[in-house]
């Protein structure tokens, strides 16, 4: 079994996650819309479940986390990418914050022991799967 990644590269990956969610919202409704409408900030969080949910059952993760060479992967011997309702569910409860704040001492927080998931590095994850 892999180690998870470090919380660093997991919020350096939300981070890149939450601005390209953002600027999808802005070519949408425009930057004059986003900066007026109240609402923004959920769009823009509606936009980051739908992103991240979606990649992370088809890629193995959020766009964020592709870019930043991590994985989302099952927490089991096989550790394939999640489905769609694993993936769904680990979107909407980092969307709630809390979640990813609360973690067991392996470094899962609440949303991936929610999905039976965990957050490893593209690397480590490479260097476990046999060829």
């Amino acid at each position: 079994m892999v180690d998870t990644a470090s919380w660093a590269h997991r919020v350096g990956a939300l981070v890149v996650d939450w601005i390209a969610c953002t600027l999808i919202v802005m070519l949408v409704i425009g930057p004059g819309g986003w900066s007026d409408d109240p609402y923004a900030g959920f769009y823009t969080t509606g936009v980051y479940v739908v992103e991240s949910a979606v990649f992370t059952a088809l890629l193995g993760g959020s766009f964020g986390k592709l870019v930043t060479r991590l994985r989302v992967v099952r927490h089991d011997e096989t550790m394939r990418p999640l489905e769609l309702i694993p993936a769904l569910v680990r979107s909407i409860l980092v969307a709630l914050v809390i979640p990813p704040l609360i973690f067991w001492s392996d470094g899962r927080g609440l949303h991936d022991v929610a999905a039976r998931s965990m957050t490893v590095r593209l690397a480590d994850l490479k260097a476990a799967t046999p060829a």
